[in-house]
């Protein structure tokens, strides 16, 4: 029995027992008034439970303002605008998402995913302004009681405005369980909580007819607080969201995947933001420099493959390597581009475990390349030192030992391959202000 009442309000072991696209869900999914959580708004089961959730809503605050009408009841009047809220939310949001599937254009390059955002402080304006409205009513007939009339009508809209948030509930929690939303389901269990403030306001009623005439504004004071902290949770839901805000289980989804990625050494650097309610993520990783263009590219595609298999509401994933961290103070040249009929790559100085050495990584295969930096010292001298495979990789040849100081000189790169060579000059220089 106690297990029944704890899920029926969300704590059970039903309310988080599934996870999208069968990944654990390390990001928090939730939902505000002011925003409609992506993992359902991408998917059309989703989409369609918000419709059906807005017109179960929409005729239950329909019937209840008849009864404010007729009974006078601010706590009644208090619901019914809480109920109203709930309902609208769908309607700028659905504006926003059909202005949203527009395609980019030169001057709205993103497309048009900030109308929801929008769209959010117009549905926090709309609440507040609503919340005025009855914390005023509330408080006008604490100081001025007026008589409330057709109690029975009144305590009938209470369990009418209970029923219909504990039918959006069901509708919701099953749905969100078919489609694995956890976002959904949160929600179910938040209409639930909704529909307490409905039978707060039969217990307003049955307060008046036991002869206490002030309970029926006093309950609308208390829903009215609870309206005023819808608010606070929207616009800091909103403003976290057009503040390029996401959760901080987004990131850890990030490195998550990440960590999944076989060639992947580091994430450097992992950025997100919403668009709507797309999620556009940004991922610099370090891999080893050894690695071809190739292998590279398939490495960024795996990860990118990682990335959508554990957020659902990604749009975007751009992946981008970088260098690694330098290690302690080297100050090298800037490397020399190879662009030759032989060979093509990075010719560079690196610091390694036995001293600074020249290092060229090449971009394609290239077996059997012999290469030599020759470098024109003063005096006519001719300093000279042979690239040699590292460790039998034919991708990365490197130098025995280290190029004289200083680090400043004009130099070739001397290739060959059987019968065919070539001569590549470069010029190396010193960064501004380490010149020996």
């Amino acid at each position: 029995m106690w297990n029944k009442v704890l899920d029926w309000f969300g704590f059970g072991s039903h309310s988080d027992s599934h996870s999208p696209r069968g990944h654990d869900n390390h990001g928090p999914h939730g939902h505000t008034h002011g925003v409609i959580d992506a993992t359902i708004a991408t998917t059309g089961r989703g989409i369609w439970a918000i419709k059906w959730s807005f017109v179960i809503l929409a005729l239950t605050a329909a019937m209840q303002i008849v009864v404010v009408l007729i009974s006078g009841s601010v706590a009644l009047l208090a619901d019914t605008i809480h109920n109203v809220a709930d309902a609208t939310t769908a309607i700028p949001l659905w504006i926003a998402f059909v202005l949203a599937r527009r395609k980019p254009t030169k001057t709205f390059t993103y497309g048009l995913g900030r109308v929801e955002d929008l769209a959010g402080i117009i549905i926090v304006v709309i609440i507040l302004l609503s919340a005025l409205v009855a914390g005023y009513e509330a408080i006008h007939r604490l100081i001025d009681p007026q008589p409330v009339s057709n109690l029975g009508w009144l305590i009938g809209a209470g369990i009418v405005g209970f029923i219909g948030n504990e039918v959006v509930a069901v509708f919701r929690i099953r749905v969100g369980r078919e489609i694995n939303s956890a976002a959904l389901i949160a929600d179910g269990y938040h209409a639930r909580t909704d529909g307490l403030t409905s039978l707060a306001v039969v217990a307003g009623a049955i307060g008046v007819w036991f002869g206490f005439p002030l309970a029926d504004p006093i309950v609308g004071l208390l829903i009215t607080l609870a309206i005023f902290g819808i608010v606070w949770q929207s616009a800091r839901s909103v403003l976290t969201r057009m503040l390029d805000g996401v959760e901080p289980g987004v990131i850890d989804e990030i490195e998550h995947a990440a960590a999944h990625i076989k060639g992947i050494d580091k994430v450097k650097e992992a950025k997100a933001r919403w668009l709507g309610h797309e999620l556009h993520v940004d991922v610099a990783v370090i891999i080893d420099e050894s690695v071809l263009l190739a292998e590279a590219n398939v490495i960024t595609g795996n990860l990118q493959t990682e990335l959508f298999a554990h957020i659902p509401a990604l749009a975007v994933a751009t992946v981008r390597i970088v260098a690694p961290e330098p290690q302690g103070q080297h100050h090298a040249p800037d490397p020399f581009q190879v662009s030759g009929k032989l060979a093509q790559g990075l010719l560079k100085i690196v610091d390694t475990p036995d001293g600074e050495r020249f290092r060229l990584q090449l971009s394609r295969h290239a077996e059997g390349l012999s290469a030599t930096v020759a470098i024109q010292r003063d005096g006519g001298m001719i300093e000279k030192h042979a690239l040699l495979p590292v460790e039998g990789n034919h991708h990365l040849l490197q130098s025995f030992e280290a190029p004289a100081e200083p680090h400043e000189f004009d130099a070739e790169l001397v290739l060959a391959n059987g019968a065919d060579s070539e001569r590549l000059s470069f010029k190396m220089l010193e960064p501004e202000g380490h010149h020996h």
